[in-house]
């Protein structure tokens, strides 16, 4: 709740100027009306301050007054007033304002005008909000043919203010120290692996927790470069897009739902994580055409390819499955649809195309809206429940039956690979005997590291 200024010892109508502490309760009590939606009455408030001889005081109100006047489609009025406070002595606001107005020369066509805005804002504002601007400016290079700033711009995304992906390289120094443990720890890495990997037969007795583990070991040093590489490639794309939490989130049910489904159709033990993998692919395919995100150049070109990456492994499955080789499918067929689930449902935190405008009152959005909250919440928790009941089903085959598609001796090992240059394929194993692996590979021209 904020202070009414109209009960202070002076009404902050009265004629004469104003005192900082005065004009300060006034700007707190129109903040505090726009949060309410009570713009008109705002826009009065930041009008009494409009004029201040303190600058901070100044910009802020005319700042307030301009959202004031943008919220009741006055949008002249607004644009003039964010042109008057980029006129204004320097403050810690000015860039704000900067930005304000290159939003505003967007929403009129004038690129270029914009991208002169931005520019003067990017010079102002704060480290955290350098990588919004120059994704702005990136846009806005691109769009107007120069590609060679965009490339720039959308570069210093990466590096501006942008979180690193943390989560992507913990889970990369994870596996991978497992999987190097597999190949030199001997006995004690055997039981790690058994302890681990994807029983189907332990799974229907209790031991839910090879659901997961099975994404952190694999069948031998190739086997798990190439995932690893795959995940270095796509896991880094995902998490800028949609944040630490939910890329966390989508590996972890992604993994789960690629093993769910090869529980159900598949009695062979598993090792490997490219179910999770096709889970990231999904997500990428999704969140590319549907939430638009705004990209570097070369997370640009990988996104754009990725729709290509899940036909051919699929039709790669498809073919050694026709030869006679015991492919898992299924795995990446259920972390697949699990990832266009969830890159479907849940809202990028990164910029997207739609960002770089403001949406009028009652406007039309340029892009999809968000789904809400409890919506998204019931989508996550919608793909669990089916998890649970596909593991019911599992459980029932895998103690009632002898299950669908078995590989005669062997267990499946999932590989994804991906070839320096280009994109990554991913396709699983079983060699008679045990755990083995049979590398495929895909290559497309121009994908680099996200």
């Amino acid at each position: 709740m904020t202070d009414d200024p109209s009960r202070s010892s002076r009404d902050p109508f009265q004629a004469g100027p104003l005192d900082r502490a005065s004009a300060t309760r006034v700007l707190q009590h129109a903040d505090g009306l726009v949060a309410q939606g009570e713009y008109p009455q705002a826009a009065a408030f930041y009008s009494r301050v409009v004029g201040h001889r303190d600058p901070d005081l100044h910009v802020a109100a005319l700042l307030g007054l301009s959202e004031c006047r943008y919220r009741m489609d006055e949008d002249e009025a607004a644009m003039e007033g964010w042109r008057l406070a980029t006129q204004a002595p320097e403050t810690p606001l000015s860039w704000v304002a900067w930005r304000q107005l290159a939003a505003a020369r967007v929403r009129q066509g004038d690129l270029r005008g914009a991208l002169d805005a931005y520019r003067q804002a990017d010079r102002r504002a704060p480290r955290e909000a350098k990588a919004e601007i120059a994704s702005r400016l990136g846009w806005l290079s691109k769009e107007l043919g120069d590609r060679r700033a965009a490339g720039r711009y959308f570069g210093r995304t990466r590096t501006g203010g942008m979180d690193q992906p943390v989560v992507t390289y913990v889970i990369l120094a994870i596996t991978i120290a497992i999987g190097l443990f597999q190949m030199v720890g001997g006995a004690q890495a055997d039981a790690l692996t058994n302890l681990l990997m994807l029983d189907k037969i332990a799974v229907a007795h209790g031991e839910y927790w090879r659901l997961l583990t099975v994404v952190l070991v694999h069948a031998g040093l190739l086997h798990l470069g190439f995932n690893m590489y795959a995940l270095y490639l796509v896991g880094p794309l995902v998490e800028r897009i949609y944040g630490r939490w939910q890329y966390l989130l989508m590996y972890v049910l992604s993994g789960i739902a690629g093993s769910v489904t090869s529980y159900i159709f598949l009695p062979n033990p598993a090792v490997g994580a490219s179910g999770a993998i096709f889970g990231l692919f999904g997500i990428v395919f999704i969140a590319y055409r549907v939430h638009n995100p705004l990209l570097g150049r070369g997370a640009d070109a990988l996104a754009r390819q990725i729709g290509f990456l899940i036909v051919f492994n699929l039709v790669l499955d498809l073919g050694l499955i026709g030869g006679g080789v015991g492919i898992d499918i299924f795995a990446h067929i259920g972390g697949l649809i699990a990832g266009i689930w969830l890159g479907l449902i849940l809202l990028p935190t990164g910029l997207r195309l739609a960002d770089l405008w403001q949406r009028p009152a009652g406007g039309r959005a340029l892009a999809t809206e968000p789904v809400p909250g409890v919506l998204r919440l019931a989508g996550v928790l919608l793909l669990v429940g089916v998890l649970v009941a596909g593991i019911q089903v599992g459980t029932v085959i895998r103690t009632g039956g002898p299950g669908l598609g078995a590989v005669p001796g062997g267990a499946a090992a999932s590989v994804t690979m991906a070839v320096p240059g280009g994109a990554a394929a991913s396709v699983t194993m079983a060699v008679p005997g045990g755990a083995g692996v049979s590398p495929g590979a895909g290559v497309s021209p121009g994908a680099g590291p996200a």
